[in-house]
């Protein structure tokens, strides 16, 4: 959507990492819990941003999301299907209809 979160006017980054003032927000747990102070705190959460997601990463993010899949290894994948009773992650696709070896078979 952007390439830094700052050029997102909708984003909470603006109150958590510039210290903008927003009535309509409050900080988080998980964001009080970077730091003893407001100033520790706003340095953590824009360290969080320092490096970008590399591309690769990017995209597996976006299909398991697109496609409601599970992100871990695949003893979390199995948990989490196992809990839900649904498939959580792409299965291998089946042999090639055409081909002469699953004819035969």
């Amino acid at each position: 959507m952007v390439n830094d979160p700052a050029e997102y006017p909708w984003s909470s980054y603006h109150f958590n990492a510039l210290g903008i003032e927003n009535h309509l927000l409050k900080p988080h747990s998980v964001y009080k819990e970077l730091g003893v102070d407001e100033v520790t705190c706003r340095t953590q959460y824009l360290a969080l941003f320092s490096n970008p997601i590399p591309i690769a990463d990017m995209e597996i993010i976006r299909t398991a999301t697109n496609k409601a899949w599970v992100l871990g290894n695949d003893r979390f994948k199995a948990k989490v299907e196992k809990i839900l009773n649904r498939q959580m992650q792409q299965k291998p696709h089946g042999g090639d209809r055409r081909s002469e070896i699953f004819k035969s078979q």
